[in-house]
């Protein structure tokens, strides 16, 4: 029989059932199998993958609709990966404008690396920001802001739901109540019993991720940083929008390095929903 012409394949939604051939996937192109954070992303989230009739995947990727689930407002796209031995033949186009297509006139968003970012631009995104991702082992220094910070209880989700929604511009319920149970911390600032920020610090290979990192000024997303690198042996890793050049001169002097830059595309609008000033890194460049 003929080999199947790669574009002509179907796409399909991807289940839990499928992680063990993402992760494989993400490893095929020199990824880290991140199985932790594909489990995360299939479950919030909806994969979309093409099946390769040798067994595996040939591509895939996932969107992570927010707002109302019958009208979503915001989505964004994210792990988007083709196999070594199917790349370069137009496949991640193909993948990309069934999904594009199947969101219709929802605003899109995704973090694009150099190489990606040509296809993007092809497809109508446009770049509207830019994260630079630090990595390091953060060594705190006896000036550090002393802004109130504790662990997280369940009694706080309303309000960082509440919180999260007002910076972030989109409802995120159905990620954000995962996170106590996807991260190894959850941490609020607080003031006079008002919550000022959150972060969560999860598990992603060898180091703890920062993000989602909200907070009502640098002073406070100093502090939370602080909080989290304080409970782990891990090195930092985060992905801070390069406009807070304050916080990320803080996280160089404390020993974390610049490793990349992202681009922030958009799709269907001009700019982020939300306040970039108290939004300071995404939970994950995947999901935004």
């Amino acid at each position: 029989m003929p080999t199947p012409i790669p574009t002509a394949l179907p796409i399909r939604r991807l289940t839990l059932r499928d992680l063990t051939a993402c992760a494989d996937l993400s490893e095929n192109r020199g990824w880290p199998r991140e199985e932790h954070k594909w489990g995360f992303l299939l479950t919030a989230g909806q994969g979309y993958g093409i099946d390769d009739p040798e067994g595996g995947l040939v591509a895939a990727c996932v969107v992570t609709r927010y707002g109302p689930a019958e009208r979503p407002d915001l989505a964004a796209i994210g792990m988007v990966l083709v196999a070594e031995r199917h790349a370069r033949q137009g496949i991640g186009r193909h993948l990309m404008h069934h999904v594009v297509e199947s969101l219709g006139t929802v605003p899109l968003t995704l973090h694009a690396t150099p190489n990606g970012r040509p296809l993007y631009e092809e497809l109508g995104f446009k770049a509207t920001g830019r994260a630079e991702m630090v990595v390091g082992r953060f060594t705190p220094r006896a000036e550090d802001p002393q802004v109130a910070t504790r662990a997280a209880t369940a009694e706080d989700l309303p309000a960082i739901l509440r919180l999260d929604e007002e910076v972030f511009g989109s409802d995120r319920t159905p990620l954000i109540t995962r996170l106590p149970a996807f991260a190894d911390q959850l941490r609020v600032a607080e003031e006079r019993g008002r919550i000022t920020g959150y972060a969560a610090a999860w598990p992603n290979m060898h180091t703890h991720v920062v993000g989602p990192l909200i907070a009502r000024d640098t002073e406070t997303a100093q502090a939370l940083i602080a909080s989290l690198a304080a409970d782990t042996d891990r090195p930092l890793r985060t992905d801070i929008d390069v406009r807070h050049e304050e916080l990320l001169a803080w996280v160089k002097a404390r020993g974390l390095e610049s490793v990349a830059f992202n681009a922030v595309m958009s799709y269907g609008m001009d700019e982020l929903p939300g306040d970039w000033q108290r939004r300071f890194a995404p939970l994950t460049v995947a999901a935004g």
